[in-house]
């Protein structure tokens, strides 16, 4: 699972450091921006079938490659 949320991930980000960096700081160097972060919900739903509200989305758990695949694990757990 963990590579094709990466994969969604790297189409979206446009960059393949996704893959080699899971600490990559996708906001904090503007791999992700709010534009890009409703594009990615939309490609995790649909691609994964992840249902993700924009007001349940908070940008920490999203702040690196690692901790962005674990927020998803757990959502498609759950």
């Amino acid at each position: 699972m963990r590579d094709k949320i990466l994969t969604v991930l790297a189409e979206v980000a446009e960059t393949q450091e996704v893959f080699k960096q899971p600490d990559l700081a996708l906001y904090d160097l503007q791999i992700l921006d709010s534009m890009k972060t409703v594009e990615l919900i939309v490609a995790l739903g649909r691609e994964l079938g992840v249902e993700i509200s924009p007001a349940e989305f908070e940008r920490e758990a999203w702040a690196t490659p690692a901790k962005l695949v674990e927020d998803v694990e757990k959502r498609l757990a759950s």
